[in-house]
C-alpha cells in the first residue's frame, strides 16, 4: 500500500507538473518576533449528557437499546406496559361521547327555552335551570376532554425517548422489570457537541479571550475549538487555572476522558520567521509552505507553527530564510516541484 501511495503521489505529481502552470499570489518571509507557543493536555468531555427516567410507573414490555448503540432523536427506546391507560382511555372516550350529546340536547333544549320565553310561554325560573343545564353540558364536556388529554399524555410518556442523536454509555433497565416513576432508565450523552479542559498558567490564560478559535489534537486528529469559558479558581499547588474549549465533532468517534493537546502562547517573545496564516496549510498530514525558486517552481517545505500574531504565523523549518519567496494564495492547489504563475508581482 506504501508502494502504490509513493508511485500515486509521483504521478499526480507528475502530471500537474506537466500542465499549465498553477497561478498563485506569493509573499515574502520577515523575521519578527512572537510569543512561542507551549503545549498543554487536557481532558474531553460531552458537553450534552442526559439521564433517561421514567415519568410512570409500570411494567417493561419492550427495550429496544443495547450499551454502546447510536439512536436518533424521538426513537422509542423503552416501553411500558399501557393496558390499564387504554382501559381508562376508552371509558373516558365513551363518556365524553356520552356528555357531547347531552350537551347537543341541552343547547336544543335552551334555543327552545329562549323561544318561548320571548313569547311569554315559560316562567323565567324553567329558562333559568334550562340555561344552567346548557352552561353545566358544556363544562362536562371540557372537563371529560382534559380528563381524555391526559390520560392520552400517560400513554405517550408511557414510551421513553430519546429527547437527542446520541449513544447510549449506560443501560439501567431490562425487559420484566418494574419501574417506578422517576427511576432512570439509562444514560445517553451527544458525542459531537464536546468540551475540553486545560489548566495553564496565569500568564496564559491572560492572553486568551472568549470566542477565539485554536486547534485541538485528539489522538492525531486536528479540529477546531473555541475558548468558551476561563474559569477563575486556580489550583493553589500548582498555580494553575482551568479553561474550557467547545467544539463540534460530525465526523469520528471520540470518548469522554479521552486525552487532548492545544498549544497555547506563552508570556515570552522569541525571533522568528512570520507568514500570513493563509501561507501554512495541510498536506499529507504535515503542516508545510511552499517556497518559489528562480525557475518559477514551488518546493514545499515542511514546518513547525512557534506562535501566532493576529493574522500571522510563525513558524520553523529547514531551508526557511528571511526575504524567501512563499505562496500565500493559491496554495491549495499546488503541488511540489509544480510551475507556477505569479499574480501579484
Amino acid at each position: 500500500m506504501k508502494k502504490l501511495l509513493v508511485l500515486f503521489l509521483t504521478i499526480s505529481v507528475s502530471l500537474f507538473a506537466a500542465g499549465k502552470p498553477a497561478l498563485v499570489e506569493t509573499t515574502k518571509i520577515v523575521k519578527g518576533e512572537v510569543n512561542p507557543l507551549q503545549e498543554f493536555v487536557g481532558t474531553l468531555m460531552f458537553e450534552k449528557k442526559s439521564s433517561l427516567a421514567a415519568q410512570n410507573s409500570g411494567l417493561v414490555q419492550k427495550v429496544n437499546f443495547d450499551v454502546g448503540e447510536k439512536v436518533k432523536k424521538g426513537q422509542v427506546l423503552v416501553k411500558i406496559d399501557t393496558e390499564v391507560l387504554e382501559a381508562q382511555i376508552q371509558s373516558a372516550q365513551a363518556n365524553l361521547d356520552m356528555a357531547i350529546d347531552q350537551e347537543k340536547n341541552s343547547t336544543k333544549d335552551y334555543e327552545r327555552y329562549k323561544k318561548l320565553l320571548e313569547t311569554k310561554s315559560i316562567t323565567q325560573k324553567e329558562f333559568d335551570d334550562a340555561l344552567l343545564n346548557a352552561n353545566q353540558s358544556s363544562s362536562n364536556v371540557v372537563a371529560l376532554k382534559a380528563k381524555l388529554k391526559e390520560l392520552k399524555i400517560q400513554k405517550d410518556k408511557k414510551d421513553i425517548k430519546a429527547p437527542f442523536d446520541g449513544v447510549i454509555v449506560a443501560k439501567n433497565i431490562e425487559l420484566g422489570e418494574w419501574v417506578n416513576a422517576g427511576s432512570v432508565i439509562a444514560t445517553l450523552v451527544n458525542t459531537s457537541k464536546v468540551s475540553f479542559m486545560f489548566n495553564v498558567p496565569l500568564n496564559v490564560a491572560n492572553g486568551l479571550k472568549t470566542g477565539d478559535i485554536y486547534k485541538v489534537d485528539i489522538n492525531n486528529k486536528i479540529i477546531s475549538a473555541k475558548v468558551d469559558a476561563i474559569i477563575p479558581n486556580g489550583d493553589k499547588l500548582t498555580r494553575t487555572f482551568p479553561v474550557k474549549f467547545v467544539a463540534t465533532i460530525n465526523d469520528g468517534f471520540v470518548y469522554e476522558g479521552q486525552e487532548a493537546s492545544v498549544k497555547l502562547s506563552k508570556n515570552a517573545k522569541k525571533e522568528a520567521l512570520i507568514l500570513p496564516r493563509d501561507a501554512v496549510i495541510k498536506r499529507f498530514g504535515r503542516d508545510v509552505v511552499f517556497a518559489i525558486d528562480d525557475k518559477m517552481t514551488a518546493n514545499m517545505i515542511p514546518v513547525q507553527i512557534v506562535g501566532y500574531i493576529g493574522k500571522k504565523t510563525a513558524v520553523s523549518g529547514q531551508g526557511l530564510v528571511e526575504g524567501m519567496e512563499i505562496v500565500s494564495k493559491g496554495n491549495e492547489r499546488v503541488f511540489p516541484k509544480m510551475s507556477v504563475k505569479i499574480l501579484n508581482k
